[in-house]
């Protein structure tokens, strides 16, 4: 199989992940978010029909036989969505220290109640817990309840109109992440052949558990990390998850601002312990989906997040209904890039640098980025038939770009979200030989290295093993 030269070479380590929607579903719009620095296309099954992502999903498959380049596309699965039912006469006005109830009745609601029609949040109510409605615009405290109602206190008020949210910050809620919407979201999304999905309100391990049964090994899973709650169990969230997304605006609305920051470090340095994917998401460009640039503040959210060494920044209005998708784009790759080339940078990429593992494999990889910084090699080849073998790379955050090589088109598009990943697919290697010169030859002809540089290729023995990492060889780079 003759490797077709890729014409995408991405000049940064950090990957950029954008949300398809109604600014951005042509093929003209798509190619352009592409060539702009798109490494991974979101489609959210908050909006638009399954007609609609099948469609932006055949796009992308076209663009990417013709770019020559794996584009990887996930699927994010809505999740439940509290809240509360409608107003007889429009909206309400709420103040401060007046009583207002909750209930499951049907009746449109007045100026002392509304419906709420989630026997769950009822459930798991109780005394001088706080409910927050409409993104925290409105909040109230619980007086007294039962399973069928809550009898609460404004504490801050403001405008209340139909069917705003409804958030419970700090009790855990009886309730799958998975409503029948989203199981039916799930199988028409795994049927179009996505290669991530993202499970929304994951409050516990065991709800990472349920995604990961259903999903059944035919995609990988990013769990969002929305939920003050599952802050609590984090590691074993990790664990279970291939990926993480540290979605800030609904985890800003249950905590106080101040908070977030805190939490997202410690999410992005634990995800990168584990060697896991981690996504910093939600509000990066927000002024972008109505103006041609960013304020400094979100230049610098962006930046911090490429700082702490997550692999990737995540736009969404910002490309799906704003006004400047590409412009968005391009921000976040210029952004990106600057950052990267700052000498502060690596310094503290490497002082964030977990240890490796107790293992050959680790042993191996950990080389591999010590070697390749130490001969100034161009590159770090990996072949990998899971993708173990590149995630374990894409741990030691090396400084240069790590070419993955695999049989399998789904590993190769999985692991174009990996910091500093560029996948390709090409036939299984039967001996050394044929190891190194498909290596050198590939890294050439996608412009990764120049005549006369080296490469640190890694690979396991017996060839096509997963996960078995046991070498270590220098190669020379040759020209055409």
């Amino acid at each position: 199989m003759t490797h077709k030269a890729s014409r995408i070479r991405r000049h940064r380590l950090t990957k950029i992940v954008a949300t398809l929607g109604p600014a951005s579903s042509s093929p003209e719009t798509v190619r352009a978010l592409f060539e702009a620095g798109v490494d991974c296309f979101r489609l959210n099954f908050s909006h638009g029909t399954h007609e609609d992502h099948a469609e932006r999903l055949r796009i992308i498959r076209e663009l990417e036989a013709e770019a020559g380049h794996p584009i990887a596309v996930m699927a994010d699965l809505q999740g439940p969505k509290l809240r509360v039912a409608t107003f007889a006469n429009g909206p309400i006005d709420l103040e401060a220290g007046q009583s207002f109830r909750l209930d499951l009745s049907r009746e449109p609601g007045d100026t002392t109640r509304v419906g709420l029609p989630h026997p769950e949040i009822f459930a798991a109510l109780v005394p001088d817990t706080d409910l927050l409605l409409d993104d925290g615009r409105v909040r109230l405290r619980v007086v007294s309840c039962s399973p069928e109602h809550a009898d609460t206190v404004v504490v801050s008020g403001n405008r209340l109109s139909d069917r705003k949210g409804v958030n419970v910050p700090g009790v855990t809620l009886p309730l799958s992440p998975l409503t029948e919407k989203d199981r039916a979201d799930l199988a028409f999304a795994l049927n179009l052949g996505v290669d991530w999905v993202a499970l929304s309100f994951v409050q516990r391990a065991e709800d990472v558990a349920e995604g990961r049964k259903l999903v059944a090994g035919r995609a990988a899973l990013m769990t969002k990390l929305e939920k003050p709650q599952a802050m609590a169990h984090l590691d074993q969230i990790i664990e279970l998850s291939d990926g993480i997304m540290v979605a800030r605006g609904d985890l800003g609305v249950e905590l106080p601002p101040e908070d977030v920051p805190i939490l997202q470090k410690r999410m992005i340095r634990e995800a990168r312990t584990a060697g896991k994917p981690v996504i910093v998401a939600t509000q990066m460009l927000e002024s972008m989906v109505g103006s041609p640039a960013p304020t400094r503040a979100e230049a610098s959210d962006v930046a911090t997040a490429v700082y702490d060494g997550a692999d990737a920044v995540m736009l969404s209005a910002e490309s799906a209904s704003g006004a400047y998708p590409v412009e968005a784009v391009s921000m976040m790759d210029r952004i990106a890039t600057r950052v990267e080339h700052d000498p502060l940078y690596r310094t503290l990429i490497d002082a964030r640098h977990p240890d490796p593992n107790q293992t050959a494999a680790d042993a191996i990889t950990a080389a591999a980025r010590q070697v390749a910084h130490t001969i100034q090699a161009a590159a770090i080849v990996t072949y990998t038939t899971s993708g173990s073998t590149t995630l374990r790379a894409t741990r030691e955050r090396p400084e240069v770009p790590i070419l993955c090589l695999t049989s399998h088109i789904e590993t190769a598009r999985r692991l174009q979200l990996a910091y500093g990943v560029h996948s390709v697919q090409t036939a299984d290697v039967t001996n050394f030989a044929e190891m190194v010169q498909k290596a050198t030859q590939i890294a050439y002809a996608d412009g990764l290295a120049l005549e006369g540089q080296r490469l640190v290729i890694t690979a396991g023995v017996p060839f096509g093993t997963p996960g078995n990492t046991n070498i270590l060889r220098i190669a020379w780079v040759e020209g055409a």
